[in-house]
């Protein structure tokens, strides 16, 4: 092949491997230490693309990427670093490296780096920002699996991006803290990041509280309220639990991604809609098109670049060092120090965690409040586990009237200042309605015969009920 690479590791084994890898690929490589030795061999005009490590005896490998840069821009870059965290990545794309490696990495996925590097119509990515070290310690977004190493990798690719993101996990795996680190690392960081959970708003109010209203476009609009759209302007919107928003506010929101803009309820002046969507979901999306509870078109403009996140049971590996975090995070709110064992998180880690990480916090915060013994032993786990609901139970949360309680708790408090007159009984007995009506005829293919069966009602009751409740039929079937 002909083409020269410049490798740079203080580690000798690893230069030495990875000169006896690509040598027998025909490629032609050169060596260094230090980032010193690596500057020289650039400045001589050698090599045809860099492989270098990130933390060198006398200069981080990040640092050099912009001078490797202005002296030669074509000169390609591939970061390497056994900091596998978050920051790392981000911080390699913004210096402008072409690719970011964790260690100890894939020999085929470097090689595979390598070959897109030195194919004519690749092009470097990133582009310098801002950091410290403390951001980190704020986005717990922790851990080195392979799995969480791809999370850091999309996220460095993305942040810089106005591109929609649809970040797809499990209850409890962090979604909203992948959704502020887009937000945190992205160009629009000095501007509002505004969340609203489409589950924790009745379905008659998420268009006033997405597009806001005029005084008097309904009863009890005293005055103008001002929705999250345009709290969010310049900034970034996350759409949390997208798959419970309402089919017909799925359709005012399709119309604004397409033209980007929105008026509010009883205006009538054209808004800009200057925002980065981020949209998340625990729900099968393509489960729900196929029930009618989601809109096809719409998945396809929130699904331009999707991030799943992994469940707890997937990074295993990663337990431990996120317990420790949750420790000293809690210490830091005012509970006891506590330090769990090496036995103790090896017990943690065998878990499943049906709850995912936000199960493991709780956890570690009653461990911290309830127990005096300032070391945590493998004992008291097993208790704390072995008393912990069935996994059947943990996932689908406290049961119907518990889920019933947190959506009330959650509206109350999103409208402590200005709760419709009357009413509230007929939206909750709706937000139950509609999505059991939906659901059941999901499950029995879009057969009101069976649905109304399954239900217990009567087949005019049930059409009548979707008729009243607005609820899509699947095409084809009675």
């Amino acid at each position: 092949m002909g083409s020269r690479i410049l490798v740079a590791d203080d580690d000798r084994a690893i230069r030495m491997v990875l000169k006896e890898a690509l040598g027998r690929l025909g490629y032609e490589v050169r060596t260094a230490g230090d980032a010193a030795t690596l500057w020289s061999l650039v400045e001589d005009g050698e090599g045809d693309l860099v492989i270098t490590d990130v933390v060198m005896p006398d200069e981080n490998g990040l640092d050099l990427i912009p001078r490797i840069q202005e002296r030669r821009p074509d000169l390609k870059v591939i970061a390497m670093s056994a900091r596998s965290t978050l920051l790392t990545a981000v911080r390699a794309a913004e210096r402008g490296a072409f690719e970011y490696l964790p260690k100890p990495f894939d020999l085929k996925e470097l090689v595979a780096a390598v070959e897109r590097a030195l194919a004519p119509s690749a092009e470097a990515a990133g582009e310098a920002l801002p950091g410290e070290d403390e951001v980190e310690e704020q986005l717990p977004l922790i851990g080195r699996s392979a799995a969480m190493q791809e999370v850091y990798r999309l996220l460095a690719r993305l942040a810089r991006t106005d591109l929609t993101v649809l970040i797809i996990g499990e209850s409890g795996t962090g979604k909203e803290l992948v959704a502020r680190a887009l937000h945190q690392y992205g160009k629009r960081a000095s501007r509002p990041f505004v969340a609203i959970n489409m589950a924790a708003i009745p379905r008659e109010l998420i268009e006033s509280e997405l597009f806001g209203h005029e005084k008097g476009a309904f009863t009890g609009a005293a005055q103008r309220g001002v929705g999250r759209f345009e709290q969010a302007q310049g900034g970034t919107l996350f759409l949390d639990e997208i798959g419970d928003m309402p089919v017909e506010a799925q359709t005012r929101l399709l119309r604004v991604l397409q033209e980007g803009e929105f008026t509010t309820i009883g205006g009538r002046r054209p808004i800009r809609a200057d925002v980065r969507i981020v949209a998340a979901t625990h729900h099968d999306l393509g489960r729900l098109i196929g029930a009618g509870g989601f809109r096809e078109d719409l998945y396809y403009r929130l699904n331009v670049a999707p991030i799943r996140v992994p469940p707890l049971r997937e990074r295993s590996e990663d337990v431990a060092a996120l317990a420790r975090h949750f420790t000293v995070r809690a210490a830091r709110e005012g509970l006891p120090v506590k330090r769990l064992d090496e036995a103790a998180l090896k017990r943690l880690s065998r878990h499943h965690w049906p709850g995912n990480v936000r199960e493991l916090e709780n956890l570690v915060r009653r461990l911290c409040a309830l127990y005096p013994q300032e070391v945590i032993g493998a004992e008291v786990i097993d208790a704390e586990l072995q008393a912990a609901p069935p996994a059947s139970e943990a996932a689908g949360g406290e049961g119907l009237s518990g889920a019933v309680e947190r959506h009330l708790k959650g509206y109350f408090a999103a409208h402590k200042g200005g709760l419709p007159a009357s009413g509230l009984y007929d939206l909750v007995l709706r937000e139950i309605e509609r999505p059991l009506i939906a659901l059941t005829l999901g499950a029995t293919r879009g057969n009101q015969l069976k649905a109304a069966h399954l239900l217990g009602l009567n087949r005019n009751t049930l059409r009548k009920k979707i008729r009243e409740l607005d609820i899509p039929v699947v095409r084809g079937l009675k």
